[in-house]
Parts: C-alpha cells; structure tokens; sequence
C-alpha cells in the first residue's frame, strides 16, 4: 500500500499564490504518474495537472500558464505551485499517486480563494 498526504492548502486572496505538496510513503517500488485533482462544491472531481516519471507534463486548459506541477523522485513528493489565483479555483485538492499495484489518494487539501 502507498499513502499519500498532501499540505500546503489555506485561504489566499485573488492574484495570490500558495504552493501544495505531496509526499508518498509505505510499500514504495516504483511510482508513476503522480498528479493533482480537485473538486469544488457541487461539482465532479477534474484534473488539475500530472507529471510522469520522466517529467512530462499535462494540465488542465484552466490553469495552464498559471499553474505548474513538479516532482522530487528521491523525496517520492510532487508539488503543484499555483499563481494568479481565482476564486474559480476554490476546491478540496487530492494528490493521486500510481504505482504498480494501483492508485492512491491523499486525503485532500482545501484551498480558498476569496478576499
């Protein structure tokens, strides 16, 4: 099994940035493709941003040129750097993590934009 935890969530005023991190631990072999999730009220959880092993990149068209996803293989953490923050981009945000045996996920981390 592989856990996941993320931190770094927190009320931020438009046009602000925070930066999120996530650090997998337990029965590590290989990780994959680690990426970040969110999910705002009333709404399905989307896609924010992945990252594979080798360092190739995918984000989601709403965050594109303001959000940037990377990773530390040898600390197992991916982190997600977010400016030029909306309030559109309120949401609980989930780290997922792919390894050999399957997916996890952190348990989420809430992040609040608003003035």
């Amino acid at each position: 099994q592989v856990q996941a935890v993320e931190s770094g969530g927190g009320l931020v005023q438009p046009g602000g940035s925070l930066r999120l991190s996530c650090v997998a631990s337990g029965s590590l072999f290989i990780i994959y493709t680690m990426g970040w999730y969110r999910q705002a009220p009333g709404k399905q959880r989307e896609l924010v941003a992945t990252i594979t092993r080798g360092d190739s990149t995918n984000y989601a068209d709403s965050v594109k040129g303001r959000f940037t996803i990377s990773r530390d293989n040898a600390k197992n953490t991916v982190y997600l750097q977010m400016n030029s923050l909306k309030p559109e981009d309120t949401a609980v945000y989930y780290c997922s993590v792919d390894y050999v045996s399957g997916r996890s996920w952190g348990q989420g981390t809430q992040v609040t934009v608003s003035s």
